[in-house]
């Protein structure tokens, strides 16, 4: 047994022994040092789910994850024990229709750690011991401190997103919503090329992290309602829109700010019901396109982390012990005070 974070119903968030899942010969065996706290995570604390995926069993948060390996299977060559590794969380089957096509992330049988999204649900890696596949640990160099491996996760959702926008080299972007994966969305983007980005959120502090780190404009929509009309004229100025909020308004206004042709990215998930000016879609020639989770990504965000080349340190807001579970979730949903909070499992 070790101890985990466990959700059994919104607002009932508790740290408790966990059986220790069993080490088959193609698996390794993790001591996980951080975890961070990912807005899905929040949504299964706060509101019991997102969408239609509800909690129906207790289950372990977290999938934002690294930690340094215990023990390995008799099988396992990637690694071994006390090598440091980021978790990648996605488990693919490797046999449907789309595993056969090169479309991982598509998987019909996918089991992602911390998920609700099947049932039995699939237990995450807020826990201090955690069996994943080789495939899932990639590893990371022994000077690179366990925090910032743990960006691996989210970073890889946001070189999905650009490289499912298409090159940005000298392109002028818009993202709206600056919590986390908008700001690692802006890293990439700019790491990508983009020439110039805008980014636009309701609250201040994260807008004022998003000048540090290199925006080359921050919008507050809240309070400056009519910024964005300037950025609209003359039928949009923007080659490529993220969406990173969630929110329909923010979806419209962005829609109204991409040009003729332009892009539009959808990363942040809504309430399902989210409404597009299909008129102004049509008229602008716009490309509307999703983005889920990542594939590749996940490796070349633990080698861009590692490298120095994206750098997501100043995200981190702060690291409390697992036991400060509940305060630390708390934390993490105070946008005025938190960007990305880390559980500490040592």
């Amino acid at each position: 047994m070790s101890l985990a974070v466990v959700v059994h119903a919104p607002r009932d968030l508790r740290v408790e022994d966990v059986p220790d899942p069993s080490l088959e010969a193609d698996e390794v065996e993790v001591r996980i040092g951080v975890g961070g706290i990912c807005g899905s995570d929040l949504h299964y604390y706060q509101d019991g789910g997102f969408g239609t995926v509800r909690i129906k069993e207790p289950l372990v948060l977290g999938h934002e994850i690294a930690g340094t390996v215990a023990a390995v299977g008799a099988q396992v060559t990637a690694v071994r024990p006390g090598d440091k590794v980021a978790v990648n969380p996605s488990r693919p089957c490797g046999q449907c229709r789309y595993c056969r096509e090169g479309l991982a992330l598509h998987c019909l049988d996918m089991r992602f750690f911390g998920s609700a999204m099947r049932f039995p649900h699939v237990q995450g890696g807020f826990r201090q011991r955690l069996v994943a596949h080789e495939r899932q640990c990639v590893r990371v160099p022994d000077d690179l401190p366990l925090e910032k491996a743990a960006f691996a996760e989210p970073l890889a959702v946001c070189l999905h997103a650009v490289s499912r926008a298409g090159p940005l080299l000298g392109r002028r972007v818009l993202i709206t919503g600056a919590g986390p994966i908008g700001m690692l969305t802006l890293l990439a983007a700019r790491h990508a090329g983009a020439a110039e980005i805008v980014i636009t959120d309701i609250a201040a502090p994260p807008l004022a992290l998003a000048e540090r780190l290199g925006a080359d404009e921050t919008i507050n929509v809240a309070k400056d309602p009519a910024a964005m009309a300037r950025l609209q004229a003359g039928k949009g100025s923007f080659d490529v829109m993220f969406e990173a909020s969630g929110h329909e308004a923010a979806l419209r206004q962005g829609l109204e700010g991409v040009r003729p042709r332009g892009v539009i990215v959808l990363i942040g998930l809504g309430n399902g019901d989210t409404r597009l000016n299909l008129n102004l879609a049509v008229a602008k020639e716009v490309e509307v396109r999703g983005t889920f989770r990542f594939d590749a990504e996940f490796a070349w965000a633990v080698e861009a982390i590692a490298s120095g080349r994206i750098d997501p340190s100043p995200l981190l807001t702060d690291v409390m012990p697992m036991r400060d579970a509940l305060h630390a979730f708390e934390h993490a949903a105070d946008r005025s005070r938190a960007m990305k909070v880390q559980l500490a499992f040592d």
